[in-house]
């Protein structure tokens, strides 16, 4: 059996599930997160937590008990805690700044590069870093690799933006030819 897919998932207070036929909806705080669940795959609520199980034990089912599960649950954290990606901009003359609700950067090209949000994702910048947060794991990811790909760190000088704590492997670059 699955092991992430047997674990309860905790529902705290002042959040509400509602499951009707194939779609889980969370409510909280925050705003409301919904999520179809597959056939063969069943959500019920026990007093304080979820319960995922599925129908068979064949392939399909194993494989999706353990992914729906983890998708329900990541709900449930956004709408109470939240989350948030950090990424770090390294670079002489690369910058990035909140203009308005959006984020200009300027990583080395002829231009700023301004990138808006989308619904539900918020940007803030901390000194050199910036913090891409909102209530949709998947989403504030999907933001979080878009910035990242305008302009990915490069190995030789490590100049580029980066997420916070990522390592980048440096590369030794030419070496002078000696004429004889």
């Amino acid at each position: 059996m699955s092991r992430i897919g047997r674990m309860p998932i905790p529902v705290p207070s002042g959040i509400t599930i509602d499951i009707t036929g194939s779609l889980v909806t969370v409510t909280g705080a925050r705003g409301t997160l919904s999520q179809g669940i597959p056939d063969g795959i069943s959500v019920r609520r026990d007093d304080d937590q979820l319960v995922v199980e599925r129908e068979t034990d064949n392939r399909v089912h194993r494989s999706l008990h353990g992914l729906t599960r983890s998708l329900i649950n990541n709900m449930v954290v956004g709408i109470s805690q939240g989350f948030e990606k950090r990424l770090e901009i390294v670079g002489t003359g690369y910058r990035a700044q909140i203009a308005g609700d959006s984020l200009s950067i300027a990583a080395g090209f002829s231009h700023p590069v301004v990138v808006k949000p989308p619904e539900g994702v918020t940007f803030s910048m901390d000194g050199p870093r910036m913090v891409i947060a909102g209530m949709d794991k998947q989403l504030v990811g999907e933001t979080a690799a878009q910035i990242r790909r305008l302009r990915p760190p490069e190995p030789y000088k490590g100049k580029g933006i980066r997420y916070q704590g990522e390592y980048v492997r440096r590369k030794a670059g030419k070496t002078g030819s000696k004429k004889r």
